[in-house]
């Protein structure tokens, strides 16, 4: 699992052998099973996730229905606002599937930091890109019809169609999922 790690890392830095090691050391690597609520609504934290294996989610629960945000997979970091703000978190976190995660904390990530000024550069990289993607995937969500973002879904995140339960993808596109069913018959339907 520490090789999917250092071949991400090596796309924005080189690593030593010590710096390796020292990420190593952390013990940062945890299993967690599939149904794991990481963070809940009105919980403070100061973990980030990195996953290595398996599929996360955020969503919030509205009126008692779950509203999917997003999902996250293999080799994508997911840095909860609440850690940035230091306040309540507004949304959960949990686990779709049984995953390998690394999580981190804000102290352990200044530590490392101080020991390895070279990561801060690539944390504020990762940031930069991690934001403008989010603008990216915001506008395309508000400016399509919701054939148009099943479609997006399709040729950008074909792996979540055989991830995630239909009611989840339904809600993460802001749909039903009787919607999504006839979205995908019509879509069907035009190939054919």
């Amino acid at each position: 699992m520490k090789n999917i790690l250092f071949d991400f890392i090596s796309k924005y830095i080189s690593l030593t052998e010590d710096e390796k090691n020292a990420i190593v050391s952390l013990d940062i690597f945890y299993p967690v099973k599939k149904g794991t609520i990481l963070l809940r609504e009105g919980q403070k934290s100061k973990e980030s996730y990195f996953v290595l294996k398996g599929c996360i989610r955020t969503y919030y629960v509205l009126e008692g229905d779950e509203k999917t945000t997003a999902f996250y997979t293999e080799t994508e970091v997911l840095t909860p606002p609440c850690v940035i703000s230091k306040s309540p978190s507004e949304y959960y976190v949990s686990c779709l599937e049984d995953s390998i995660l690394l999580i981190s904390n804000s102290d352990m990530e200044a530590e490392i930091n101080r020991k390895f000024p070279k990561f801060d550069i690539m944390c504020k990289v990762l940031a930069e890109e991690l934001l403008a993607k989010q603008r990216i995937d915001f506008d395309e969500f508000k400016t399509s019809s919701p054939e148009q973002r099943y479609l997006n879904l399709l040729q950008k995140r074909p792996d979540l169609i055989q991830r995630v339960p239909q009611h989840q993808l339904a809600s993460y596109l802001g749909i039903k999922p009787q919607s999504l069913s006839r979205l995908r018959a019509r879509i069907l339907e035009k190939k054919y």
